[in-house]
């Protein structure tokens, strides 16, 4: 049975020999944080594999071969005498090759890898001998025209050859083909014998000799964008970076991208049980090159679609890289898995969570053998490698085989954890309190570690939205104001008395909390009740740390105890850092996460519900006497948090607007100064700022503003808001 086209073994030749020297230079010019030539790269191997891609370059020019290093096959070609010279230099790696060729510009690095993936899908489909992209544009100046006759390519008019006829044609030649390789070298080596070194002039000759040529058209003009200006390569730049933020790019690639809450994607598009299994392949090489597999790994997950399956995959992918396993048998908590590594001194700890995310996200987070997120670095190679592979680079055994070997093992650390937790909040205490509150798990994992904590301390409590519903009620599990309207009605309403609502998201890493009288508590406030208890009643001396969309209420509190404060960037990763750095007792921020000094290296709900319900039974006050002893020692700020829908348009306008006219005063407040390590700070007089950030796992604009009433409050947001939009 013979091979069926589209299966056709595949190679590609880029163009990087330049007419001239100034041609050279632009393939090294910065692009989007790598560079022309590299970008170009990217989209072509994308399709093909890096070590079938053949890069053509100039004799004396060694800065792309520098630049670029090893791993590529590189030909040289001595005369710029034309495209189709330059593919001729690479008949040698071509010869005997039973394939198509994709030939590309090394200066066309806005080509999307979709469209070359059109153009080749198109070629095999059509049973084509050559193909190109084309598109159409209003201005077709400076390309070759494409001439039809019906749907059927009938010529290819460069500008120095047309007549008023063809001045007309909008649709145009973009500069990538695909040509089977049976006529690619012997029809370029026939047109060199008469002089001609173009690859258009291939395709006249088939269209006159009756063969096929076909064409695949791009519909984005941004692909077709001339890079030969220092303005045209920021428009460029531009249009990659719109690209990379649009919602589309994860369904595009396919790629496996970490956030600052580790990896999240559609269930369906890039979250699959394939880039799992890669995921964790990219993982068990790494604990391979640096000899921990005696390690091992923990691996859980929590309620939603795929989790199980996912933790069955990532258990197969380690046993197959001879990685043992401690399975997590139930559904768990992210916190429980965060305290895992180190207290089974395992290599990595990882669950399979979207965390707060809508229904139809899911992901994982991965933690280092000391309960800490991996930084930036680390998670950019490991996402770097995990894309670089296919599913026949994953090694995997069977989850029974595995268990039965040995390799896979069956834990419970429900109560490990536990144990951990009453070792620091005193349960003893909270039994004498005589406390009821009441508890929304938001169908998330809590209520097994939580409420057992809870029935240890004879607390009563009562728990609403327990069961296990990966739709989560038809909304996200995250525990704001506006998803909390059953707990607070149950507080005020219901006609017991609860000294305490509590909430946590869909994993049990962060909390909400209503006070005594309904009243929804703010993470800010939540925070300033937690250090002030910690300092001032505990004896806990030491510091603070927050993100920079955290209160600066913290920082006057700390100030006030003599205590050492830090901001830091968005991410609990940086939170315990900073926490490490100045030996802090709390980390938190304003999302609703949390932890102290001596507990786990990440945000833990479950811990910070129990840290609660002591402080209350410790001090005999509830929670409103509380705060305005604290609010005596800092006195008030006053917040307001608001989010729009965030495109790629708003993610590359808004920084450029700011560092171009950036604001002396906003709504008649001066401003001070402006930092922009993590979104947009802009800092006023008497201590009010306000705060633009892109959400890192939704495609959301954050905003954020601290003032010192609620009218100033709503200005800054009402600015905020005008700014992001342009008006």
């Amino acid at each position: 049975m013979s091979v069926p086209a589209t299966y056709r073994p595949l190679k590609a030749v880029v163009l990087a020999a330049g007419h001239d020297q100034a041609t050279r230079d632009l393939l090294l010019r910065p692009l989007a944080g790598s560079t022309v030539i590299e970008q170009t790269l990217a989209n072509v191997t994308a399709v093909v594999p890096q070590h079938d891609v053949i890069i053509v370059v100039a004799e004396h020019d060694h800065a792309v071969r520098e630049h670029l290093g090893e791993g590529w096959t590189y030909v040289v070609q001595t005369v710029q005498a034309g495209t189709g010279d330059a593919v001729r230099c690479a008949r040698f790696q071509l010869a005997g090759f039973d394939g198509d060729v994709l030939i590309a510009y090394g200066d066309t690095p806005l080509l999307r890898a979709s469209s070359l993936r059109g153009l080749l899908w198109r070629h095999r489909l059509k049973t084509a001998q050559f193909s190109l992209l084309t598109a159409v544009l209003p201005d077709g100046s400076g390309y070759g025209r494409i001439q039809r006759e019906g749907r059927r390519i009938v010529g290819i008019v460069e500008d120095a050859d047309l007549s008023e006829s063809n001045e007309h044609i909008t649709e145009v030649n973009v500069g990538a083909y695909v040509v089977d390789n049976a006529i690619l070298i012997p029809g370029l080596d026939a047109m060199a014998s008469s002089g001609e070194h173009r690859l258009t002039e291939l395709a006249r000759r088939l269209i006159g000799q009756g063969g096929t040529v076909v064409s695949y058209a791009i519909v984005d003009a941004g692909e077709v964008q001339d890079i030969n200006t220092d303005a045209e390569l920021q428009t460029a730049a531009d249009i990659v970076l719109r690209r990379l933020f649009a919602p589309q790019h994860a369904i595009e690639t396919g790629e496996i991208s970490f956030g600052t809450g580790g990896w999240r994607a559609l269930i369906g598009e890039a979250f699959t049980i394939h880039n799992v299994r890669r995921l964790c392949q990219a993982l068990a090489n790494e604990i391979t090159r640096s000899g921990r597999e005696p390690m091992g790994v923990v691996v859980g997950g929590d309620r939603r679609f795929l989790s199980r399956e996912s933790v069955v995959a990532a258990a197969e992918v380690f046993a197959g890289n001879r990685i043992g396993v401690h399975l997590l048998v139930e559904d768990v908590p992210t916190p429980l898995v965060t305290f895992a590594a180190p207290y089974l001194g395992t290599a990595y700890s990882l669950i399979f969570t979207a965390s707060h995310n809508a229904p139809q996200w899911n992901g994982l987070k991965v933690f280092r053998s000391d309960g800490s997120l991996p930084l930036e670095d680390e998670t950019n190679a490991l996402t770097a490698e995990a894309n670089s592979l296919s599913q026949a680079d994953v090694v995997s055994i069977d989850l029974g085989l595995a268990t039965s070997a040995g390799l896979v093992r069956e834990v419970d650390l429900t109560n490990p954890y536990i144990d951990a937790i009453e070792r620091i909040v005193d349960v003893s205490l909270i039994r004498e309190a005589g406390l009821r509150v009441v508890v929304d798990a938001m169908y998330g994992t809590s209520q097994l570690t939580l409420g057992t904590i809870l029935s240890d301390a004879r607390v009563r409590t009562e728990f609403i939205h327990e069961r296990h519903n990966p739709l989560f009620g038809g909304r996200s599990p995250a525990p704001d104001p506006e998803r909390l309207s059953t707990l607070i009605d149950i507080v005020r309403n219901s006609g017991r008395h609860y000294d305490l609502g509590m909430a946590t998201d869909g994993d049990a890493d962060r909390i909400a909390i209503i006070d005594e009288n309904g009243r929804y508590i703010s993470t800010n406030d939540l925070l300033l009740l937690v250090y002030w208890y910690l300092h001032e009643v505990r004896g806990e001396r030491g510091g603070v740390v927050r993100n920079l969309a955290t209160t600066h209420l913290l920082d006057r509190l700390a100030e006030a105890f003599g205590e050492e404060h830090r901001e830091v960037a968005v991410g609990f990763k940086h939170i315990t850092a900073g926490m490490d750095e100045i030996d802090a007792v709390l980390g938190g921020e304003s999302s609703g996460g949390l932890t102290i000094r001596g507990h786990i290296k990440g945000k833990d709900g479950v811990f910070a519900c129990a840290l609660v319900v002591e402080m209350l039974a410790r001090t005999g006050k509830p929670l409103t006497e509380l705060l305005e002893t604290v609010y005596a020692i800092t006195g008030r700020l006053h917040t307001v948090e608001h989010g729009v829908p965030a495109t790629p348009d708003m993610r590359v306008e808004l920084p450029r607007r700011m560092a171009s006219a950036a604001p002396t005063e906003i709504a008649g407040y001066p401003v001070t100064r402006i930092d922009s390590y993590d979104g947009i700070k802009i800092h006023l007089e008497g201590g009010a700022w306000a705060l633009l950030r892109f959400s890192g796992t939704e495609p959301v604009l954050r905003m954020f503003v601290e003032a010192q009433t609620p009218e100033q409050a709503d200005q800054l947001i009402a600015w905020l808001e005008a700014f992001a939009s342009g008006t």
